[in-house]
């Protein structure tokens, strides 16, 4: 018997050194929700994606959805993180929270009910040894695919001919966004 199962990749806080919040830049087809979505939806055998509680989240009320922002003397926080670091497409310094879910992988110990493509005659089809789980391949080629795509927000929004220009754009934002914290 064949498993699926589900993959979750994390990128932490901002402050922690993790995803700034304000990525990409704002346009309908660039958001990175989406991108992330495809990104996991591109992995064999994917067949859901959700970004925070998204499943969870249809079937709640609005009001136990929507993360609350507090401020506690020092800087801006949120007690939950359902949005899964993204608001409207644009990461928002919490933790970017992506889950996928997988299917079962293909052979079966028995062979499913089959037609012949030529002749139109019924069979069952031949068993195939093979894994019966490939759930935590997935998870080690969606962390790639997560990470590809933050870097790719992230040469979006701050650019760069080098590491060094590059990591001084990302100084002077997250210098500018902490003024607002």
């Amino acid at each position: 018997m064949a498993n699926g199962g589900r993959i979750a990749r994390t990128a932490p806080r901002s402050d922690h050194r993790g995803v700034p919040a304000g990525l990409p830049l704002l346009a309908n087809d660039r958001k990175l929700d989406g991108r992330l979505a495809q990104a996991l939806m591109s992995i064999q055998a994917i067949k859901g994606v959700e970004i925070g509680d998204g499943f969870h989240a249809a079937a709640t009320r609005g009001s136990n959805v929507h993360d609350a922002i507090h401020y506690d003397a020092r800087k801006l926080t949120r007690p939950t993180n359902r949005a899964g670091g993204l608001e409207g497409g644009i990461t928002n310094g919490e933790p970017v929270v992506c889950r996928a879910a997988m299917k079962p992988i293909a052979p079966l110990k028995k062979g499913l009910p089959s037609v012949d493509v030529r002749s139109k005659e019924p069979f069952d089809a031949a068993f195939e040894r093979s894994d019966i789980c490939a759930v935590a391949a997935a998870s080690i080629v969606g962390e790639a695919m997560v990470a590809i795509t933050l870097a790719d927000a992230l040469l979006e929004k701050f650019a760069g001919d080098s590491v060094k220009e590059l990591s001084r754009n990302v100084k002077t934002y997250l210098d500018h966004i902490s003024e607002f914290e």
